[in-house]
């Protein structure tokens, strides 16, 4: 070979190797030629005997999802996250005082007796909310009850018709409960009359108290 091709083949030869060096000093840990810091650094974990084995991926099936519990949220299905929500149950809640209040026993006084025919007004609102997954109801009602009965006034049985208002009532209020007594036809009443069917239909109160009692448990219990 002549010497102008050698030296051709040494210049080839030193090029290469010097190429092959760089390219191995940057997969060492990404440190350039001269001990400069590259662009890029890689991290490659060195498995030893000692390691934890590494995750293996695995198909749920069926009975596997079937046994995961699933947390308790209260609310509609759009609202899991149990945030805000509001939900009316005005006419659950009139329906149901109506019932109630319907079923009322009779009274027997010590000079007549009376009982409740109709629930001619029952208005107001109901509502259960729930609040960061947490249950909250309330409500707010007016209600006028009818009423009819028989009393024996100066020796002689006396019918009266007229109306118990119970003004608003609300959620946790019961115990202050209150009523107004109107009667339709008070002619022929004395004032010391009056005031004797009024005291004997004001006991009404507490079997009406108790039937809201009984209204508003049914509703927390929603």
């Amino acid at each position: 070979m002549s010497p102008h091709y050698q030296k051709a083949a040494v210049s080839i030869k030193v090029s290469s190797c010097r190429s092959s060096s760089i390219a191995g000093h940057k997969m060492e840990g990404g440190v350039a030629e001269g001990g400069k810091q590259a662009s890029y650094t890689y991290w490659v974990r060195q498995v030893t005997e000692d390691a934890a084995p590494l995750p293996v991926p695995h198909k749920l099936t069926a009975e596997d999802i079937s046994k995961q519990t699933q947390p308790t949220t209260l609310g509609s299905l759009w609202n899991q996250a149990g945030t805000w929500e509001e939900k009316n149950l005005n006419t659950w809640a009139s329906n149901r005082i109506k019932e109630l209040l319907s079923s009322l026993d009779s009274l027997e006084f010590s000079g007549g007796k009376a009982g409740i025919s109709d629930v001619t007004k029952c208005s107001g609102d109901a509502f259960l909310v729930t609040v960061r997954n947490k249950k909250r109801v309330g409500y707010s009602y007016e209600v006028t009850l009818k009423f009819k009965g028989e009393w024996l006034i100066q020796e002689h049985k006396k019918e009266f018709k007229g109306h118990i208002d119970i003004p608003e009532f609300s959620f946790g209020e019961l115990e202050d409960l209150q009523m107004v007594v109107r009667l339709n036809d008070e002619k022929g009443l004395n004032e010391a009359d009056e005031l004797r069917v009024q005291k004997d239909l004001r006991l009404f109160l507490l079997p009406i108290r108790n039937k809201l009692f009984q209204f508003e448990q049914e509703l927390k219990d929603r």
